[in-house]
């Protein structure tokens, strides 16, 4: 389902042909050799990693920096993974680029296809939903089984709906955190493209070079970093 909850976006056009993996097999091996080779090529032990049981994140966004407290509680596997991708800046230039008014504003890809094929294939086990979808809390978006990786929205209103929503056979939207300042950052995000939404298979393909020429007004994140943790 793609049109009223969120979603991953994983169905639709995917990208083929022997010369296309030709090339992202030799954008991963130069990658590998940068300082983000952790996240370009991901070892069994960084898949596998604990977060604490809850953590700060800061995220600067281009509106404005908001906070969010991790809590491993509600969702042990994903609160692992955000962690893993908050300490490494992996939403370092991701575009908030689904923006609805009075629901959720979403974001995930990073801009770089090559680096989201690489997580899109590392998908987590499904959870529970044991926190509700208030205001200010963040979960994973997902459109089916073990669909949750990278991508994460923002309850811009009450949606305790999204709690028992079915998506793809699986029941609910776990939280993993909740803003606890900021909170109006959110408020601020560009949504005058509701209309005329990216589209989530371009972005998947073409990344920022897409959203740059065709919606240059989206608000970004800068950078995210954790600034505090209790185990």
């Amino acid at each position: 389902m793609r049109e009223s909850p969120p979603v991953s976006g994983w169905s639709g056009v995917h990208a083929r042909g022997s010369s296309l993996a030709w090339a992202i097999a030799a954008a991963l091996a130069v990658a590998a050799c940068g300082q983000n080779a952790a996240l370009y090529d991901p070892s069994p032990e960084v898949l596998n990693l604990e977060a604490p049981d809850s953590f700060l994140v800061d995220i600067e966004t281009s509106e404005g920096t908001f906070t969010v407290k991790m809590r491993r509680q509600w969702s042990p596997a994903g609160v692992d993974r955000a962690y893993h991708l908050m300490e490494e800046n992996f939403y370092a230039g991701a575009r908030i680029y689904r923006v609805v008014d009075g629901f959720v504003a979403q974001w995930g890809y990073s801009g770089d296809p090559v680096l989201d094929s690489v997580w899109r294939d590392h998908g987590l086990p499904d959870e529970p939903t044991v926190a509700s979808n208030r205001r200010g809390v963040v979960a994973f978006a997902r459109g089916g089984p073990e669909t949750r990786s990278y991508q994460l929205f923002v309850n811009l209103v009450d949606n305790e709906r999204l709690d028992r929503l079915m998506s793809g056979g699986v029941e609910g939207y776990p939280p993993i955190g909740e803003i606890v300042e900021g909170l109006e950052v959110i408020d601020g995000f560009y949504g005058a493209y509701q209309e005329r939404m990216p589209s989530q298979d371009s972005i998947r393909l073409l990344g920022n070079d897409y959203l740059r020429r065709d919606y240059p007004q989206l608000d970004s994140i800068i950078s995210t970093r954790v600034v505090g943790y209790w185990r």
